[in-house]
């Protein structure tokens, strides 16, 4: 199987990489670093000549591009080369005058499955952050019914997905969305019992034909991004 490396070296060295062409959810609390392991994964797969396009639902591209550039991902360029394609549903929202409808983006409350209308064609890697702007009102059979969809069409598409999912929608459907994706990450903050220190921890929950580490990682967001303390926790 052929793999996308995710920019996280020591993920990548572990794992070779997430397998491509399937959908991998990355859940966590605010604060954790899941856009910033979404717009890292970006980078990687722009870096890998993969053309890419990133769903954001609630921050514009120059937000994200701001983002990307404390980290020394020069994502603009990855645009200007036309290897990555912002698609701004926030911004869209925002610019609907209070005497217009848009029913377009309004239909997709409830209904997340009309995402697959707005990702390019070439489209080879993608990011979806976050999902949980388009679960509302839906119950847990029909979360399951439109995610089996979602990541069936991805799937037969070959685009290698992330899929981001906030805590709010993930305390209700977080157990359901497991078993639809190919492998799940969550990403946590935690008091260490031992330095009564606040720390960042990773729990690979799964990822199918993939060599996986069992305990939690320990992480940093630091100037390169999300980087695994120690090489030991990956022994």
């Amino acid at each position: 199987m052929k793999r996308i490396i995710t920019g996280i070296e020591s993920i990548d060295k572990f794992t070779n990489g997430f397998p491509e062409g399937r959908t991998l959810l990355i859940t966590g609390e605010a604060g954790s670093g899941k856009t910033i392991f979404g717009l890292q994964f970006a980078n990687s797969c722009c870096l890998q000549n993969l053309t890419t396009a990133y769903i954001t639902t609630e921050e514009d591209s120059e937000d994200l591009y701001l983002q990307s550039n404390a980290f020394n991902w020069d994502l603009k360029d990855c645009t200007e080369k036309g290897l990555l394609k912002f698609v701004e549903l926030a911004q869209k929202r925002a610019e609907v005058t209070e005497a217009e409808v848009n029913v377009e983006l309004d239909s997709m409350k409830g209904n997340f499955t009309k995402l697959l209308e707005i990702i390019p064609e070439n489209c080879q890697a993608l990011i979806i952050d976050n999902i949980g702007s388009y679960t509302a009102k839906l119950t847990p059979y029909e979360f399951r019914n439109q995610l089996d969809l979602l990541v069936y069409e991805l799937k037969k598409r070959n685009i290698t997905t992330l899929l981001i999912l906030d805590s709010a929608t993930s305390d209700e459907f977080n157990e359901i969305a497991l078993y639809s994706v190919y492998g799940a990450i969550n990403l946590m903050k935690r008091e260490n019992p031992y330095t009564g220190r606040r720390e960042r921890v990773m729990d690979i929950i799964k990822v199918r034909s993939t060599k996986t580490p069992t305990q939690f990682l320990t992480y940093e967001i630091g100037s390169n991004g999300i980087v695994i303390n120690s090489a030991i926790d990956l022994q």
